[in-house]
């Protein structure tokens, strides 16, 4: 019920004689065109976007800078020494078994599995009263390079038929399939053109949500605008679907329809940025709506109803959460009864399990698990292996048993069966990798920031290590979007940590560590904050001698691929390695691509005068100057319809123009690759082969076999 040519140079980028890299100035960039007279005007400010050219992804011209710099790029990565030993081991350790959370649906446990390299993890079922699995659907039959995967999947509830939905080269369109469970046979249903979106079965058909189709291409930079929902009956006709809601006026609305476990509620959700939503409810059977909140400003998971009472998670007067009762027959929320109050801690979310309740809280960044009646009487806590997250707890009202996940940054995820009637766990499968994990400890260290606030930073290193100042450490960062970056094991890590580094990550303002005023201390007019946080970790770092500015790199992804060049542009000189991937860099533009608009919650916009001018403050396309710049390896994907690629390829040649020091300024451009998700495992190998070797390469580190014995 739950809820992104003309080639210049053909000579090596190196010497011949020691391997080492020549200096910038030897590096003959690709040559881009600029466009002096693109200027624009905000509030009196005049703003030029010299390379706005570069936003065009299907221009001819745009695709021959992307193979130049491509070229650039690869040559310089190919005569980097430990490239390929980096990639040999990554393959090697990355190549152990790995199964997900499994859940129970009708007769079913379904569970994902990938073998080892599998370009992508295939969907396995069996019966529970057996012991054997088989394959429900394998996505690695959907292409022969791997770049086509499962992007979503529902079950119907008498767990007859899978609507599964297949995403291509990482894009977040997808296309909607069915599969019979029961014989094997892929039906005829086909449905295009659909984007943010969950599969919610009613009857004999299920609700999504999709856009009209776009203009041909633009598939992947056009604003989405007017969302719709559907219910599709099967065996029918995409163009038969019936639309259950949508609204002209309101474009940048965003719509979705669940159901009750039992079917008798459908509950409509609408969001017109990335927190805040209207939720809405009626009885099967009926047309008209009612709403419980209209205002944008609040959130609400629907967690089960027992008859006419719905259990519904909100941050309604609990900027940490609560759980609530609501009599849909009144439904004001005056009327509503609180059954789990707001805590210190961060209520992260609530799982049926028969019946009682299961909360999952974040305290200080790691999961606590409490069991609580249907009245709200704690029954105790789960106890948990160690310090870690769980990512996945799986569980029913139907059934006293559940699964749940474990992890942290030295431990791969393992899979524990809880028994909520006897308050027990126990190991229902755990992996073998090829990495010693005990070899590693995990600290939890708070810095200061600018301000006085407490920011909590795990450091991640081999037991021993002496802390002189000259380790090689990488530290990552997102800090947006309410969204909580926790201890969670990456197999890409594990190479980086045997090498003798120290992997860092700060829970920096603007996500959910704390709760709501946490991630609104990062937002908008106090977006500064979240750089602040970031650079404060840097130095908490080098003060601690963990390290120092010769030997640390920086990395964040999409928002904290933003972060990463915020930083790069106010403090060069404090790292020697920036690594912005998927970034959001053009904050004055970053509203008229895909969904970018909706991202206005956290970022503010340019259309306003006071939010133009903080955004034009920081906003890393327009804060590079001629000055020296750590190296930096810029990474985007070419079918990123999340964060349009135009971001990285405008920063990624303002930086070549201005940069003054001898450090490289690179991009590297997956091709038929998009934000990150469904990436094939081949490509991923490459992808964070290529990341290590550019940060071993400029952090002065060798690779040394460190295999499990």
């Amino acid at each position: 019920m739950k809820k992104y040519i003309i080639v210049a140079c053909v000579i090596s980028l190196f010497g011949c004689s020691d391997g080492k890299p020549k200096e910038q100035s030897e590096i003959n960039y690709p040559e881009t065109r600029k466009d002096t007279t693109v200027i624009d005007d905000y509030f009196g400010v005049k703003v030029a976007d010299p390379y706005r050219w570069l936003e065009d992804d299907n221009a001819p011209e745009t695709e021959a800078w992307v193979k130049a710099q491509n070229k650039l790029t690869y040559d310089y990565l190919g005569n980097i020494p430990q490239r390929e030993a980096i990639k040999t081991r990554l393959a090697e350790v990355w190549n152990y078994e790995k199964q997900s959370t499994p859940w129970k649906k009708g007769k079913y446990i379904f569970f994902y599995k990938n073998d080892g390299v599998q370009n992508q993890s295939v969907l396995y079922y069996k019966d529970t009263a057996t012991t054997e699995a088989k394959i429900l659907i394998n996505p690695n039959e959907f292409s022969e390079d791997g770049t086509t995967s499962l992007g979503g999947l529902s079950i119907s509830s008498d767990a007859k038929y899978g609507a599964y939905m297949v995403s291509k080269a990482g894009s977040d369109w997808k296309e909607i399939y069915v599969l019979n469970i029961e014989t094997g046979e892929k039906l005829d249903d086909h449905i295009e053109w659909v984007k943010f979106s969950g599969m919610n079965w009613q009857d004999d058909g299920f609700y999504y949500a999709r856009y009209d189709a776009p203009k041909k291409g633009d598939e992947f930079s056009a604003s989405n605008l007017n969302h719709k929902v559907y219910y599709h009956k099967l065996g029918t006709q995409q163009v038969d679907d019936r639309l259950i809601m949508e609204n002209p006026e309101r474009p940048n609305w965003n719509f979705g329809l669940s159901t009750s476990d039992d079917g008798a509620f459908e509950f409509l959700w609408i969001s017109e940025s990335t927190s805040g939503y209207q939720l809405a409810f009626r009885k099967k059977g009926t047309e008209e709506f009612t709403y419980i909140d209209t205002t944008f400003t609040h959130e609400f998971s629907v967690i089960d109803n027992v008859g006419d009472l719905l259990y519904v998670t909100t941050n309604v007067d609990a900027p940490k959460n609560r759980l609530v009762r609501i009599d849909v027959n009144n439904p004001s929320p005056e009327n509503w009864e609180e059954i789990i109050p707001e805590t210190e801690s961060v209520l992260r979310s609530v799982s049926v399990c028969g019946n009682k309740f299961v909360a999952q809280y974040l305290i200080d960044v790691s999961t606590q698990l409490i069991v609580f009646d249907k009245d709200g009487n704690s029954l105790g806590e789960v106890k948990l292996p160690g310090i870690g997250i769980t990512k996945s707890f799986n569980s029913s009202s139907k059934s006293n048993q559940a699964f749940y996940s474990f992890e942290n940054y030295t431990t791969p995820s393992s899979t524990y069966e809880f028994n909520v009637s006897t308050m027990e766990s126990t190991l229902y499968w755990i992996p073998k990798i090829d990495f010693n994990s005990d070899d590693y400890q995990c600290d939890k260290v708070f810095c200061e920031s600018k301000d006085g606030t407490k920011i909590p930073m795990f450091t991640t290193y081999k037991k021993g290590m002496k802390m002189d100042g000259n380790n090689p450490a990488f530290l990552y960062g997102y800090g947006g979007f309410n969204i909580s970056k926790t201890p969670t094991f990456s197999v890409e890590n594990t190479v980086f940590l045997e090498n003798g580094g120290i992997y860092c990550v700060a829970s920096i303002r603007g996500g959910g560590e704390y709760g709501e005023a946490w991630h609104k201390a990062g937002t908008k007019l106090q977006k500064q904050n979240v750089f602040d946080d970031f650079i404060a970790a840097a130095e908490y770092l080098i003060a601690e001698k963990y390290t120092n500015s010769d030997k640390l790199a920086v990395h964040g992804r999409s928002n904290g691929g933003l972060l990463i060049g915020a930083v790069m542009t106010q403090r060069p000189e404090l790292f020697q390695v920036c690594l912005p991937k998927v970034g959001v860099l053009d904050m004055l533009r970053y509203h008229q691509f895909t969904i970018g608009r909706a991202w206005s919650v956290d970022y503010g916009l340019s259309e306003n005068e006071e939010e133009f001018k903080y955004l034009y403050g920081y906003s890393p396309l327009h804060n590079v100057k001629a000055v020296d710049y750590p190296a930096t390896m810029v990474q985007t994907g070419d079918h990123d319809d999340r964060v349009v690629p135009a971001h990285s390829f405008k920063f990624a040649a303002t930086l070549q123009e201005q940069n003054t020091s001898g450090n490289p300024m690179l991009i590297r451009v997956d091709v038929n690759a998009g934000h990150g998700s469904g990436k094939p495992v081949s490509m991923q190998i490459d992808e964070f082969g290529d990341t290590w070797a550019f940060v071993f390469h400029h952090l002065g580190m060798e690779i040394k076999t460190n295999k499990k014995k």
